[in-house]
């Protein structure tokens, strides 16, 4: 009865801690207002050979490489991280659906963990890694940082100097390019480190020197919230993306690089989580234990009327063949 107890009140909490999500979907007003990107990206070409820059759908043109951080690196030092995979696989080459939460839990999707696990995940503190300390000659180089673009659909592009735009620098010989990569974080909206994007901690090598990497991004502003959404202590505002990569060589007359094309949905998804009061919860525990006491009263009870009739039985067919015995004298 106890293991039985124990087995059902357990049920009953973990129903209660995962609580109930509801999702609703509204029309973004937000469009037209200002987004922020994070990126943190290790490109296997020296840091002045490079350009980064934004274009987006309204025709500015943000220069990108004068807002975000760029240091040299190793590229060693990265591929070998742990973690670190292609996309749409783990690290052990196991296709996987997506990313999610990163804490110890299944990552099936951003938006299919716990809602009070994100929301914890998005009050930590935000600050970027450091960059690991050198060793032997720098190959690479690392872009890091948050810049703030149009909230409208864009390209951001990452290519070599000389290349892609009149009069931002020297002509770089084709035998430098190398836009091998690897992504540690690509995320819109507020910079929250603890939730893991579906481009984060992904590498993609190239193989050739005129090679162009395109990721099509499509962009979900989402409010996660766990109870009253007007709590702003237990609500975050952040933005998931689906992404598609499509990688292939070039040639001479066409632009190599990186570049990530994203599309702004103007729809706004809303998962609020929710549990019911703890008085509530208290009576479903009560009833839970209520129930098992009274099925075991009907159980003893069932097995005792059971022993009476097959003890009677027993004693009738004793009985009846001790008569029969006595006669036979």
């Amino acid at each position: 009865m106890a293991v039985v107890s124990a087995f059902l009140v357990w049920g009953e909490v973990t129903r209660w801690w995962r609580g109930a999500e509801h999702h609703t979907f509204a029309v973004e007003r937000g469009v037209g207002q200002n987004m922020q990107i994070n990126l943190d990206v290790v490109v296997k070409m020296a840091c002045g050979d490079i350009h980064v820059n934004v274009q987006d759908a309204s025709g500015d043109l943000i220069l990108a490489g004068m807002l975000l951080k760029r240091e040299d690196t190793s590229w060693a030092q990265w591929a070998d991280a742990k973690g670190v995979h292609k996309l749409g696989r783990d690290a052990q080459g196991r296709v996987v659906t997506g990313a999610g939460y990163l804490g110890g839990f299944e990552e099936e999707g951003f938006g299919e963990e716990h809602v009070h696990d994100i929301v914890a995940a998005g009050k930590k503190k935000a600050r970027w890694a450091k960059t690991p300390k050198l060793k032997g000659k720098a190959d690479s180089c690392r872009v890091f940082g948050s810049m703030d673009v149009n909230k409208v659909q864009g390209d951001f592009h990452i290519t070599a100097r000389g290349h892609g735009y009149r009069g931002v620098g020297e002509h770089l010989d084709h035998s430098k390019f190398d836009f091998s990569h690897i992504i540690s974080e690509l995320s819109f909206g507020p910079f929250y480190p603890s939730l893991v994007n579906p481009l984060d901690r992904t590498v993609n090598k190239a193989t050739a020197n005129f090679h162009k990497f395109q990721y099509f991004l499509s962009v979900v502003p989402t409010i996660y919230s766990v109870g009253s959404k007007a709590d702003p202590s237990h609500t975050i505002l952040t933005n998931q993306y689906a992404v598609t990569e499509q990688s292939k060589e070039v040639t001479d007359h066409n632009i190599p690089g990186i570049f990530f094309k994203y599309d702004i949905e103007p729809v706004l998804l809303s998962v609020q989580e929710s549990r019911e009061g703890l008085v509530s919860f208290l009576i479903k525990i009560v009833n839970v234990l209520s129930g098992v006491l009274v099925a075991c009263h009907w159980g003893f009870t069932l097995s005792d009327w059971a022993k009476d009739v097959l003890g009677k039985r027993r004693a009738r067919s004793r009985g009846v063949i001790g008569e029969k015995g006595d006669e036979d004298e």
